[in-house]
């Protein structure tokens, strides 16, 4: 697993993957190389293929098995594959290239069904059960990741992040009373049911050709339509207000927003959901980060959907506490961001030295 190559470092692995990215490069001496991103359900790693004759057929989106070094380039751990090829079927687990979400799906299904009974609006309670209860659509939603690679990307992942919306608003319209406590529920459950559609989930996660040419707010809007079309009687001044919500959620122009968030919910609603995006963002991060060996006192890589470094506040503060230091310690050294940032120039990468292909065992 992509988690446990920490360990390995300096050592040969063979392993299957999900392979993601695959591009044939050109290096600074004209010499052509296979640039990889290896995935399964725990993270991705990225790897480097020089012996070009030794990889066998496969073509992105597939499973691979994979004989190579892991090693650190750049303070980031990567594969030197020495040899590849497309695995056969019975080889492999499925299950073990999926990112699934760690809740168990059962469980969250029931919370959403228990928070949707909770309601005491009847219209919107009905408008939620017309789709919690449409197979067509309960089935997909607790299998959806809520997005492709950003956030809450895995199996259950749009289920885990609606759930975990519910409880930020139920707090937030407890604050403040202004804002309808069903009506702001109603938008978090469907502010992103588009997605259903617009992604696609499988051995990798991708987007739909439906949601390449309409994106899932648009999407979302028709399925509600449809939907409200079904309930005799639901108040138009309600079907305003929900459609609102999702069409301002992303809360921006510049962002995807056909429309800017004009009601207490709808700016809920967005900056909520823009928060838990970004702290599952840090969640990965640092995740990723314990996973690479770095240590308390050390800054992430550059964490590009947020344009900065992050540091562990739990690890720094219990290494801290293990050496026995003082709070006037020396801070966590901060890596020069411009040799980070993306938009500082393009660095070009430089050529691993090459190993002998070992036997790759079959």
């Amino acid at each position: 697993m992509v988690a446990d190559l920490g360990s390995r470092e300096n050592r040969e692995i063979t392993g299957f993957f999900v392979t993601g990215l695959k591009q044939v490069r050109t290096g600074r001496d004209g010499g052509r190389y296979l640039a990889l991103t290896l995935v399964d359900r725990t993270g991705q790693i990225d790897a480097r293929m020089w012996e070009l004759d030794e990889a066998g057929e496969f073509e992105a989106g597939d499973v691979v098995k994979v004989l190579g070094e892991v090693y650190r380039f750049n303070e980031k751990l990567q594969i030197k594959v020495k040899k590849i090829r497309r695995a056969t079927t019975g080889e492999y687990d499925l299950s073990d290239f999926v990112p699934q979400s760690q809740r168990d799906i059962g469980e969250m299904w029931a919370e959403l069904q228990g928070w949707v009974a909770s309601f005491h609006d009847h219209d919107l309670k009905a408008l939620l059960q017309a789709f919690l209860n449409d197979a067509s659509i309960a089935g997909p939603l607790k299998e959806a990741p809520a997005a492709k690679g950003l956030h809450h990307a895995w199996i259950g992942g749009l289920l885990e992040h609606i759930l975990s919306l519910m409880g930020m608003c139920e707090l937030a319209a407890q604050h403040y009373p202004e804002a309808n406590r069903d009506l702001l529920l109603t938008g978090v459950v469907l502010h992103d049911i588009g997605k259903l559609r617009e992604l696609s989930w499988g051995t990798s996660f991708d987007y739909t050709l439906e949601g390449q040419l309409l994106g899932h707010i648009t999407i979302g809007i028709g399925m509600i339509e449809q939907k409200i079309a079904g309930i005799p009687n639901f108040p138009a001044a309600k079907r305003l207000l929900v459609e609102h919500l999702v069409l301002s959620h992303h809360g921006e122009y510049e962002f995807g927003s056909p429309k800017l968030p004009m009601t207490s919910e709808a700016i809920l609603l967005h900056y909520l959901d823009n928060l838990d995006a970004k702290m599952q963002t840090v969640r990965n991060e640092l995740a990723r980060a314990e996973a690479n060996g770095r240590s308390g006192t050390e800054m992430t890589e550059w964490v590009r959907p947020l344009e900065r470094q992050l540091l562990n506040t739990q690890a720094f503060l219990a290494t801290a506490e293990s050496a026995g230091v003082e709070k006037a310690q020396e801070p966590p050294a901060v890596v020069d961001q411009t040799k980070l940032a993306p938009n500082n120039g393009k660095r070009e990468e430089r050529e691993e030295e090459r190993n002998h292909a070992l036997p790759f065992e079959d």
